[in-house]
């Protein structure tokens, strides 16, 4: 393993242990000694991304797909689900979708609109063309870490979705794929260095004590690394920026979800989480402690739903669909108004074309049949 150097900030990191071409050329013998270090730190990374193209898929991934071929054309809901629930699928349809028409390009932030993009003929092929692990034929490159990976990223999922039903979280389709891939750096960095993660995490228990331990050894971790990877494969910068954030402490919005659904996930399957941790992430996303104990109590035995997915081209305006998702809510025309800073007039000239648009007599059918399509 590579001696420790200095933890710095992720931006830091990123600039000289990930790209070690943009590092100066300095005189002095320290200074030489630690350019010598950072640029072979960024050939083994660099070697470590180029391993990735071979991470393989689960064997029952790919069985479970050509059955839903050989049944006929598969619904887009089958193919989301089937693409969500295995990382290297996952990498795959979205790398493929984000690099697609040049009016799509980089803004594909989910598996929804990764599907519906692509033809079903070509996640079949990706399917078809995909390297495949077993959990009883491990092989020497990954050993059981795709095993590990994929148990890790769905309890994550689970963790994260009930998180978002909670608090209302809107993105909960980009949520999904975010969530699975929120590891992708453990991959870099197991290839990278041959004591990861043994001996680099060593005793370190809680997945913040583990995070520091790579930032003492390494110099980097590996949330910061699975941003990068992201952002070299053209993901949206949401998707980049949750992964890269989700061990920090300041991290808002989908990170801090993902943070504490990834806090939760350890805790599901039967690891170490301190409780301190615990609330700390909660408070962070708006989740009271009774709140987060109730998650906590339903988790182990919840069966992950079957939400609605956005099939149909959904005939609402962008506004519209923040007013009836406020009404879906309990809001009143008032509250919704001051929310979105619309007048109350606004508001309901809003829901009457909502009504009209979706053929709803009121607000009770119009927000059914807006959540049965998967529109709110």
């Amino acid at each position: 393993m590579s001696p420790p150097v200095p933890y710095c900030s992720p931006a830091h990191n990123q600039q000289v242990a990930l790209t070690a071409n943009t590092i100066g050329r300095p005189t002095d013998p320290a200074a030489a000694r630690e350019r010598h270090h950072n640029e072979g730190q960024g050939r083994r990374l660099t070697s470590a991304f180029e391993a990735l193209e071979a991470f393989p898929m689960l064997n029952a991934t790919r069985d479970r797909v050509v059955d839903l071929f050989a049944e006929g054309e598969p619904t887009t809901a089958d193919l989301v689900r089937a693409v969500e629930g295995d990382l290297a699928l996952t990498i795959a349809v979205m790398r493929l979708a984000n690099r697609g028409e040049k009016a799509s390009r980089g803004r594909v932030d989910s598996a929804v609109r990764a599907v519906e993009m692509l033809s079903s003929a070509t996640i079949l092929a990706i399917v078809q063309r995909a390297r495949t692990y077993d959990f009883f034929e491990r092989t020497a490159a990954w050993q059981n870490l795709p095993e590990r990976l994929r148990l890790h990223g769905s309890a994550t999922q689970r963790a994260a979705e009930r998180i978002a039903a909670e608090v209302h979280h809107e993105e909960r389709d980009r949520l999904m794929v975010t969530s699975m891939m929120h590891d992708l750096g453990k991959l870099v960095l197991v290839h990278a260095y041959p004591g990861y993660p043994a001996q680099v995490h060593a005793d370190a228990r809680t997945p913040d004590e583990r995070v520091a331990r790579e930032r003492r050894e390494l110099g980097v971790d590996h949330a910061v690394v699975g941003g990068v990877v992201a952002r070299r494969w053209g993901m949206p910068a949401a998707v980049a920026q949750a992964i890269e954030a989700h061990h920090s402490t300041n991290a808002s919005g989908e990170a801090a979800i993902i943070r504490l659904a990834d806090m939760l996930a350890h805790y599901l399957l039967g690891a170490s989480v301190a409780p301190s941790e615990l609330l700390g992430a909660a408070r962070t996303v708006n989740l009271s402690a009774e709140q987060l104990r109730r998650i906590m109590y339903e988790l182990p035995t919840a069966i992950s739903s079957d939400r609605p997915r956005q099939i149909d081209p959904c005939p609402m305006s962008a506004r519209e669909v923040d007013v009836l998702r406020r009404l879906a809510r309990g809001m009143v025309y008032k509250q919704i108004a001051s929310e979105l800073g619309l007048s109350t007039s606004t508001v309901r000239t809003h829901l009457h074309n909502v009504y009209g648009k979706l053929g709803a007599m009121d607000r009770a059918q119009a927000v059914l049949i807006a959540t049965e399509r998967g529109w709110i």
